[in-house]
């Protein structure tokens, strides 16, 4: 493994900034480099967690284990037909850096996920969405090592089980598997999707549809709503979007007539988690060092010297009163250890 460390701070590798320490550190490129750190872990059966961009996830205290972090950088670009380009990106590189170099290619399919902070590796783990968006809409495969059965696998992007952040990655290959790269499937005649929300005002602004005027629409409408990690910590989305039965939010609309919802099918809906936050009476609310943002209810952030536990504490107490007084349940986005 790469610069191996014993008794490492977390603070400045979780966007929340809250102080943790972990007892191992090591950084790695590849499946050999995995395979020999495997061999030593069955002996001692210490716990392990992979932490990209440390943009989702929560430390509540101190990490026992080894935390296992990627830093290969590749991007290659496999082939092209008539109308998609496959390219390979490995794990450790910045999603948004994949974003800007795809958009400066001239390859479509993820402009609209402008943005979004993390490592491509995570990415098919919470199916990273926005803007009408979704990444499992052009991953093609990905490329990942099974520590239980030490074995390099890649499963196609069918196999991966994904939902509305939700993947395999989450559930049955939670634990059990570390990506290493994957392989998307990007558009060279690229279909603009611009209907949510106020994205194509912005693009009309600026011209017209192209790739670069969509990324940097997405850019200035996230840097408007969203605080900037580096100046106060925060992990984004705290909260998912509830899914809830057709007739359910019919019923809550009665009582809320202007509560928005969104079509999943014909039996469920999306419900929007900042308005019912909002509506809670939340939104811009601080308690200590902790609280919900002013500009964007779903954003739960940590003002300067807050704990994990006193994060968690906060959201909890957010879900609980959206409960009570929506009765519905408000699921964390966030990763909590």
């Amino acid at each position: 493994m790469e610069n191996s460390k014993t008794n490492i701070s977390l603070r400045a590798l979780n966007s929340f900034g809250v102080e943790a320490s972990a007892a191992r550190y090591a950084e790695f490129s590849d499946a050999e480099q995995l395979r020999a750190f495997f061999v030593r872990q069955r002996e001692t059966g210490e716990p392990w967690y992979v932490l990209s961009g440390g943009n989702n996830v929560l430390f509540t205290r101190d990490y026992p284990g080894t935390i296992l972090h990627p830093v290969a950088r590749g991007v290659t670009r496999l082939s092209a037909g008539a109308d998609k380009v496959l390219v390979r990106a490995e794990a450790g590189v910045e999603w948004d850096d994949f974003v800007a170099w795809a958009v400066g290619c001239g390859y479509g399919g993820v402009e609209n996920l402008s943005l979004i902070p993390g490592y491509v590796g995570a990415a098919p783990v919470q199916n990273i969405g926005a803007y009408g968006a979704e990444v499992k809409d052009v991953i093609r495969e990905v490329e990942l090592y099974r520590p239980d059965l030490d074995r390099v696998e890649v499963l196609a992007g069918e196999a991966c089980a994904f939902g509305y952040r939700d993947s395999v990655f989450k559930r049955e290959l939670r634990g059990r598997a570390i990506i290493l790269s994957v392989t998307f499937a990007l558009d060279l005649n690229p279909v603009f999707r611009l209907g949510y929300g106020d994205l194509n005002a912005k693009v009309a602004e600026a011209g017209g549809p192209t790739l670069q005027r969509v990324r940097d629409a997405v850019v200035g409408i996230r840097r408007s709503k969203l605080p900037d990690p580096q100046e106060l910590g925060n992990a984004g989305s705290f909260f998912k979007n509830p899914v809830v039965p057709r007739e359910f939010a019919l019923r809550l609309r009665e009582r809320c007539p202007d509560m928005p919802f969104y079509d999943v099918d014909a039996e469920r809906v999306k419900l929007a988690a900042g308005w019912l936050i909002d509506r809670a009476g939340w939104k811009g609310k601080r308690e200590g060092c902790v609280g919900m943002h002013q500009r964007q209810a779903l954003v739960l952030v940590n003002y300067g010297g807050a704990s994990g536990s006193e994060v968690l504490a906060l959201a909890r107490r957010v879900q609980q009163e959206v409960r009570e007084r929506f009765g519905v349940d408000i699921e964390m986005e966030v990763n909590v250890l």
